[in-house]
């Protein structure tokens, strides 16, 4: 089995800052990829950032200059620096890691439990 436990989250005012972390845990072999996605109220979840472990990143266009996805020293973890906040980047962000576990041959795709971010107008 494969955890993924999201930190970080929290109420910001507009222009601030946030870093989200992610850990993955469990019977790993091999992350392929980790990332982020969030979900707004009444919205669709949408990317926003993902990188492979290759250290090749895809941002959401829109988020593109103010979000920075990057991995831990470990790889095992994978963070989400969000500068210049807005808003409308009021949702849940949740944790994503594609991942072969051990003992088998094809990945599978984790989610973490998701942390709120809340930005005050």
């Amino acid at each position: 089995q494969v955890q993924l436990v999201e930190s970080g989250g929290g109420l910001v005012q507009t222009g601030g800052s946030l870093r989200l972390s992610c850990a993955a845990s469990g019977s790993i072999s091999t992350i392929n990829a980790m990332g982020w996605y969030r979900q707004a109220p009444g919205k669709q979840r949408e990317l926003v950032a993902l990188i492979t472990s290759g250290g090749i990143t895809n941002y959401a266009d829109s988020l593109k200059g103010r979000f920075t996805i990057s991995r831990g020293n470990a790889k095992n973890m994978v963070y989400l620096q969000m500068n210049s906040l807005k808003p409308e980047d009021t949702a849940v962000y949740y944790c994503y890691a594609d991942v072969v576990p051990l003992a088998h041959r094809t990945s599978t795709e984790y989610w973490g439990q998701g942390t709120q971010v809340t930005v005050s107008s």
